[in-house]
């Protein structure tokens, strides 16, 4: 195994890259400002081009925030399966540099060029070997960091944008690190930023002074994570097959809804999609939960572990509206419902059988609907809970 402080790390991270993509097939909005996302209801915005977020644009913002911000801005609504088509072909590309690439999402990835540098050059060479090729052959820009670990070199494709490339030298890591805010550590989110604020620590220099054992006292396990970052430790690998943890729906309704009947049948809606998706990926859950988002955007998340992993949609169902009735009553309108499969394993592992053989009767026909809905994608096979039944017709006699 490679010396940890010889290894060379790339985190290749496309720049706005539904965005970018658009612009392929629309190169007359290049260098004008571009949002993707739905403009009407509740959407969020997915990208902006880097002039709107000059204005404040940002991506998970409200569209209609966003809107407000950059009025003159073009809104083009996102086509998924071009973003999917490219994202493909870049990690296929990935694949020709390291076999070590480990996707952290659609448009970025990790990648140990460690031992293709003697085929292939140092470091910053196989970086700009795949910025050229990214401009060349797939017209798009990207922002590489280079460190000798996943953490630095993430920070440093950071602050390499735009379509940028910023290098972190082993010796100079610790320098890098100490002029950022305690922020840009990873885990330090809104409820731990205000923990360390309060106990001095605003920069990663204070926290590196801190004495570890002091840091375990305070903040635990965490404390000995973020003492370790603050100085540049980070020995995770970079690993190529990322298993999923979780599959997971989310659903915005258009308007604040208190109708309890609605946001079951909303729920069951999400549960179906999601054991579709478990179904497809081979994958059975161990553990589910909901999420709700009230009017005021406060969050609520419950979870629970099932009887036995599973990939059927009635016994998510069943799950799910458990966990939702436990909320019940509500103490105010719902924005946002969401169902979340966890705890995920191979199919291979085994669904429990049942000894109840309407169970198993019930587990065929989800078989069978499967094979429906990829036979006809256009078609929506639809949970009998959620059948409206016809008014009478005007040619009803």
């Amino acid at each position: 195994m490679t010396d940890k402080a010889e290894r060379a790390i790339l985190h290749v991270d496309m720049d706005a890259f539904f965005v970018s993509v658009e612009l392929l097939s629309r190169p007359e909005l290049a260098g004008k400002q571009v949002i993707v996302g739905h403009p009407q209801g509740r959407s969020v915005v997915l990208s902006a081009s880097y002039d709107c977020r000059a204005l404040g644009v940002h991506s998970a913002m409200p569209m209609s925030q966003a809107m407000g911000l950059a009025p003159n801005a073009t809104i083009v609504e996102p086509n998924h399966h071009s973003y999917s088509a490219i994202s493909a072909k870049i990690m296929q590309y990935f694949s020709t540099i390291t076999p070590l690439v480990e996707q952290l999402s659609i448009d970025e990835a990790f990648l140990d060029v460690t031992g293709s540098m003697r085929r292939l050059g140092g470091p910053v060479r196989i970086a700009q070997q795949i910025k050229q090729y990214l401009k060349d052959e797939l017209g798009l820009p990207a922002s590489v960091g280079i460190a000798r670990n996943k953490f630095v070199a993430k920070l440093a494709s950071e602050h390499a944008k735009p379509n940028g490339l910023v290098v972190v030298a082993p010796q100079r890591t610790v320098e890098f690190l100490h002029q950022l805010p305690v922020s840009a550590l990873w885990g330090v989110g809104k409820r731990s930023l205000e923990q360390l604020h309060r106990a001095g620590i605003e920069t990663v220099e204070q926290l590196a002074q801190y004495p570890e054992n002091v840091m375990v006292q305070k903040f635990g396990e965490h404390g000995r994570n973020l003492h370790r970052l603050s100085r540049g430790i980070d020995d995770r690998e970079v690993v190529p097959v990322r298993q999923e943890k979780s599959l997971s729906a989310e659903h915005t309704f258009d308007s604040d809804q208190s109708e309890l009947k609605l946001l079951e049948d909303e729920l069951v809606v999400l549960s179906h999609k999601v054991a579709q998706r478990l179904r497809r990926s081979g994958k059975l859950a161990e553990a589910l939960a909901i999420k709700i988002k009230y009017q005021d955007f406060t969050t609520v998340n419950r979870s629970k572990t099932l009887p036995a992993a599973t990939d059927s949609p009635s016994a998510l169902t069943n799950g799910v509206l458990e966990l939702f009735r436990r909320l019940l009553p509500l103490p105010q309108a719902v924005r946002l419902v969401g169902v979340r499969a966890e705890r995920l394993g191979q199919e291979t592992q085994g669904v429990q059988l049942s000894l109840d053989p309407i169970d198993e009767k019930t587990r065929e026909a989800e078989k069978i609907a499967d094979s429906i809905a990829l036979k006809f994608p256009s078609q929506r096979l639809t949970p009998a809970r959620l059948l409206r039944p016809k008014g009478p017709s005007s040619t009803d006699s």
